[in-house]
C-alpha cells in the first residue's frame, strides 16, 4: 500500500517543500474518476495552489474496431487506446451503443443521448480507400450510425468534408449527443485537436440543438445549399451607385 504520508523537498533555494498527496473521489452514480491535481505548500508563506479537479475518462464506454489499414504512428485511435480511452473490439464482438459506421441508415442526433450515456460509442477505424473490404456485417451493433456534414482538421486530410479521424469522429458525437467535456478531453490529446471544434463549431452547435435524425439532416442539407450559392454567386464588389443624369444636371445648374 502506498504511505500517503506528507513528504519534504528540499528545493535548490534551500527551502522546503510539501507536497500533498493525490486525491481520489469516485462518483457512485457514473463510476467516473475524478483525480484533485497536486497541491504544493512553500513551507516559507504556506500558501497552497488551488487545486482543480478534471475528467480523465469518458463515463460511458467508448471502443473501436481496428482493421490496421492506417499508418499506427499516424493514426488516431491508436494513440487514444496508448492514453487509455478506447478499448479495442474484436471482429464479431458485439457492442450495445452507438457505432459510427458508413454502413448506418441514421445520422447521429441528441436523441442518442440515452445510448450513449448507457452504452457508449465505438468507431470502426478503417482506410477510407478500402471500405469495399472492410468487413462491417462482423461489427454488430444494434445502433449503427452515420455522421452529418463535418470537416476534417487532421493533418492528413485537412479541410477536406466527412474525411474525419477516430478522434473527430468520436468527439462529433460525443459533442451532438451532449457531451462536450468529453469531446473536448479526447481531442486534447492532439495538438491540433481544438481546431476541429473551431472548424465546425457552426454545425456542431446547430446539430446539438436539433431534436432527432430528421432535424440533423435538414439543418446539413440547408448548410450545404447555402453554401452552394455562396459559391455560385458572382464575386462582385458592392460599389457605391453611380450618380444619374438628372442629378448632374441639378448639380449644373
Amino acid at each position: 500500500m502506498a504511505d500517503f504520508r506528507k513528504l519534504k523537498l528540499k528545493t535548490k533555494k534551500g527551502k522546503h517543500t510539501r507536497v500533498k498527496p493525490v486525491k481520489h473521489t469516485i462518483d457512485e452514480e457514473s463510476s467516473e474518476i475524478l483525480v484533485s491535481s497536486l497541491s504544493l505548500e512553500e513551507s516559507v508563506d504556506s500558501e497552497d495552489v488551488e487545486s482543480k479537479e478534471f475528467l480523465i475518462k469518458a463515463p460511458f464506454p467508448v471502443a473501436m474496431w481496428d482493421l490496421e489499414h492506417c499508418d499506427p504512428r499516424k493514426c488516431t485511435g491508436r494513440k487514444l487506446f496508448r492514453h487509455g480511452l478506447v478499448k479495442i473490439l474484436k471482429l464479431g464482438q458485439r457492442f450495445n451503443g452507438i457505432v459510427l459506421t458508413p454502413v448506418g441508415q441514421r445520422c447521429v442526433s441528441p436523441c442518442d443521448r440515452d445510448i450513449v450515456s448507457g452504452n457508449g460509442t465505438a468507431v470502426v477505424d478503417c482506410s477510407w480507400a478500402k471500405l469495399e473490404e472492410t468487413p462491417f456485417s462482423r461489427m454488430k451493433t444494434p445502433n449503427p450510425r452515420l455522421l452529418p456534414f463535418l470537416v476534417a482538421a487532421n493533418p492528413i486530410n485537412y479541410g477536406r468534408p466527412c474525411q474525419l479521424s477516430c478522434v473527430e469522429a468520436l468527439a462529433a458525437t460525443f459533442y451532438i449527443t451532449g457531451f462536450k467535456d468529453e469531446a473536448m478531453l479526447y481531442l486534447s490529446k492532439f495538438k491540433w485537436g481544438k481546431s476541429f471544434v473551431v472548424l465546425n463549431q457552426e454545425l456542431l452547435d446547430g446539430y446539438a440543438s436539433c431534436k432527432n435524425s430528421a432535424e440533423v439532416v435538414e439543418l446539413q442539407n440547408a448548410y450545404l445549399e447555402c453554401e452552394r450559392e455562396k459559391k455560385n454567386k458572382p464575386n462582385i464588389p458592392d460599389y457605391p451607385p453611380s450618380t444619374s443624369s438628372s442629378d448632374d444636371s441639378d448639380q449644373n445648374t
